[in-house]
């Protein structure tokens, strides 16, 4: 059985009848590495919010592990979520807390609501915590403020926290957009670690084809909410570089 199942995938956003995905539809294997790429506004960002649900598809349906995600009931999607972590584009980082504490929110769906709002979490946790920030070189900052961190390791602590969720499918929003091209190659490897070592399944979405071609295992490219290439990276000639991003459109290599 597939790891994750996109099954005819659908969304109009009703204000403007933008149609942002059309029967998008591919499988997943567990441990794979996909990158999805594409324009600005190509669907990449709302097939990755369609996967957990942060934003609702119109049709099609959704399927973890045999689980119909599309079909849940929010206590369901509650439950489904503690096994997909997320790394967002601009960090979503409570800035004036700690880095331990923007950590520790990773488990807010293990803990009861009481508990995790007073701050109170178990030993185990904590202990998890560090091992997370210790993952991705970050266990000398846990006691620092997040909004005193570079962008690079702000994002870093984002990895940590999807990580606190013990995932078993990590989705990232385009996670390196905002970073210069060094760091974008650092929070990267953090990415395929969990991905290779961790067996986690990964699927992120990249501006940049030379990325997509260095840390993907597999691409899917979208142009106007549909799917126009499903492959390999090394299969993307360019011909079909251009049929991705357009006639006028030059590839820029991040070293």
């Amino acid at each position: 059985m597939p790891h994750l199942v996109i099954n005819n995938v659908t969304k109009i956003y009703e204000r403007g009848r933008v149609r942002a995905l059309h029967e998008v539809t591919f499988q997943v294997e567990k441990g794979e590495f996909l990158v999805l790429i594409g324009l600005s506004g190509s669907g990449k960002s709302t097939l990755l919010r369609c996967i957990n649900r942060l934003v609702e598809p119109t049709s099609g349906r959704i399927y973890l592990d045999g689980t119909e995600i599309t079909a849940l009931s929010q206590r369901g999607l509650r439950r489904i979520r503690r096994r997909i972590g997320m790394v967002f584009q601009q960090f979503n980082l409570v800035r004036r807390s700690t880095v331990l504490a923007n950590v520790l929110a990773g488990r807010l769906g293990y803990s009861p609501t009481g508990t995790s709002l007073l701050g109170w979490f178990s030993r185990r946790d904590l202990k998890l915590a560090e091992q997370c920030l210790e993952r991705v070189g970050l266990l000398d900052k846990m006691h620092v403020r997040a909004d005193q961190l570079s962008g690079g390791q702000q994002q870093r602590v984002g990895i940590a926290r999807a990580l606190m969720q013990e995932p078993q499918l990590l989705l990232a929003d385009e996670p390196v957009s905002a970073l210069d091209p060094a760091t974008s190659h650092s929070v990267m490897k953090y990415i395929e670690q969990i991905n290779r070592e961790d067996g986690v399944t990964v699927v992120a979405s990249l501006h940049f084809l030379s990325l997509a071609r260095r840390y993907g295992t597999r691409i899917i490219a979208l142009r106007g909410g549909e799917m126009v290439f499903d492959g390999p990276p090394q299969d993307i000639d360019n011909a079909k570089f251009k049929e991705i991003y357009g006639e006028e459109a030059e590839e820029v290599e991040v070293r």
